[in-house]
């Protein structure tokens, strides 16, 4: 993440990491489309069930959360300056109308349009977005970097209220991802005074915002209500409704079981299940046969990657090896195994909906016979256990893991195939960190979603990431070098072109160079009455509630 720790959220991610998923198996067409239930109705409330925050998740202030689900309520209640088509990746305007970036990437002209104002009347002009860049600064310091949004405005110097309208931000380093932040709601615009709140009473709900919709209650881990804001008139173009939002409210609650999730949706007694770890089979049978359809799209950013330990003596820092693992992973069974007939097969170090993405499935072809060859070829040779040894030690990979995991234990068996022991070492969560930190592993794993492939930075970059055993561990001195100039020919330039060669140089050089194995796509789904028209996922793979109404 940034180069301040963030510790409590990336803690999180990587002890977490299966249950951080929202994918389930297999998908359906739109359902409840808004077009063929004719123009929309105005009123009613939209009921809808996210698994639960807990302590680690609980907040909702846009530059400080990382929840998906908060992130999703966030979208509905905060502007942002930009937005982001889903479909193009196409930095699109929102708040702010245009914009000029210097010819060094260093310098950013915002031209904001006329008569916003926030809920509660004050104006949003550049004299309050410049109060959010210092506000989100100094956050960063209060919270000793833990605050998620601290990735985005890396580098950041200062803002100048160049006259009410226009507002100048000036970076001390090229960054060519900023503008993309600008459309994220982590960099969600506040008012000036909600800055006078403390970081934590902002993780409560104390702020005000711009959006569609105004949060009225925020209880944690019981539920969350946001109501249509009178008056709404600025909203992103890429929504056909730009007015006051059709909904009269929208209630979300926290549903711990997935089966009761789904019982409550089939039964209408909630409009869209939103889970986090996948249907089950029964699930989406249930679904199916309801007036209820699934929707899905996937998460934008790192992939679910583990991440090689290459330091000298692990099995690892031999390159046959990390060569033989990429063969012995069956990537169309793990999806099909772990989440079923039609889920995607992963194709590489970041998900498909990630601006830039390239696609290197064909290095990721499972091969189990030439796996055992370049494991024969490096010296490795099967024992009368069916493991591999070389000068009478055996091919062991460690795998720290808070949880069981059905995916780990086919990996497991994967890997037996070809002669590779993997050991899932169960941990607590308490211990995890300190077993990456001393580089007690041979393989973790962790993911990032955001719409922008810079994000790749905040976790193989040791000058920028939270957790630096894991970003140094994951390669050699020369191959970082490589990895770090590419990033910086695509973020230091304001030439696209570029910027898409070195974001696909980057993808072949994570598999060439054994630095990521890509496990599975991470896909966002969620179940959505038939009742419920207009349901659309944002870039983000968020809920965009702009144009969603219900049959009354």
């Amino acid at each position: 993440m940034s180069r301040p720790t963030r510790r409590r959220w990336l803690t999180a991610l990587l002890a977490g990491a299966t249950l951080a998923l929202a994918a389930c198996s297999g998908s359906a067409a739109p359902g409840g489309d808004a077009a063929d239930a004719g123009p929309p109705v105005r009123g009613g409330t939209l009921k809808v069930a996210f698994f639960p925050d807990n302590a680690a998740f609980s907040c909702v202030d846009p530059f400080q959360t990382y929840w998906i689900e908060h992130r999703s309520v966030i979208r509905n209640i905060a502007d942002s300056l930009t937005d982001q088509d889903p479909q193009s990746g196409e930095i699109k305007p929102w708040i702010a109308q245009s914009w000029e970036v210097s010819p060094d990437g260093r310098q950013y002209t915002f031209h904001l349009r006329d008569g916003v104002t926030f809920s509660d009347g004050t104006p949003l002009d550049a004299a309050a977005v410049k109060a959010n860049f210092d506000g989100w600064a100094d956050t960063v310091k209060q919270t000793g970097g833990a605050a998620y949004g601290a990735s985005y405005i890396l580098g950041y110097a200062s803002s100048e209220v160049l006259d009410p309208a226009t507002v100048r931000v000036d970076f001390a380093q090229p960054n060519s991802s900023f503008l993309q932040a600008t459309s994220t709601t982590n960099l969600a615009l506040v008012t000036p005074a909600s800055f006078q709140n403390t970081p934590k009473d902002r993780c409560l709900g104390k702020f005000t915002a711009s959006g569609q919709f105004v949060l009225d209650d925020y209880s944690p881990g019981k539920s969350l209500t946001i109501s249509r804001r009178p008056g709404y008139a600025w909203g992103s173009a890429l929504s056909q409704n730009t007015g006051e939002a059709h909904l009269d409210k929208v209630e979300f609650t926290y549903v711990a079981e997935d089966s009761v999730r789904t019982g409550n949706l089939v039964s209408k007694a909630i409009d869209i299940a939103w889970p986090r770890n996948p249907f089950t089979a029964e699930d989406r049978a249930l679904i199916s046969r309801s007036d209820a359809t699934v929707q899905s799209r996937s998460l934008p950013g790192v992939s679910y990657t583990q991440f090689a330990n290459v330091s000298a003596g692990r099995p690892l820092s031999d390159p046959a090896v990390r060569e033989a693992l990429y063969q012995a992973l069956d990537l169309p069974t793990y999806a099909q195994t772990v989440y079923g007939d039609g889920y995607p097969v992963v194709e590489g170090g970041y998900d498909t909906t990630t601006p830039y993405f390239a696609s290197v499935a064909g290095k990721l072809k499972y091969d189990p016979a030439a796996a055992k060859a370049r494991l024969d070829a490096a010296g490795w040779a099967v024992g009368p256990d069916g493991y591999r040894y070389k000068n009478g030690a055996e091919l062991t990979l460690t795998y720290p893991l808070t949880q069981f995991s059905a995916g780990a234990e086919l990996l497991q068996d994967q890997l037996k195939q070809v002669g590779i022991n993997l050991v899932l070492d169960t941990v607590t969560t308490a211990e995890l960190p300190a077993k990456l930190a001393n580089g007690d592993y041979d393989i973790t794993q962790t993911y990032f979603t955001r719409a922008d492939p810079g994000a790749l930075q905040f976790i193989l970059d040791p000058d920028l990431a939270n957790s630096k055993a894991l970003a140094t561990n994951s390669m050699t001195p020369d191959v970082r070098a490589q990895l770090k100039a590419l990033f910086a020919r695509a973020i230091q330039t304001t030439d696209p072109n570029q910027t898409e060669q070195a974001y696909a140089d980057l993808q072949n050089l994570l598999i060439d160079q054994g630095i990521t194995f890509p496990l599975f796509e991470r896909v966002q789904y969620a179940g959505v009455s038939n009742e419920v028209h207009g349901f659309a996922f944002t870039s983000e793979s968020f809920l965009k509630l702009a144009d969603v109404w219900k049959t009354q």
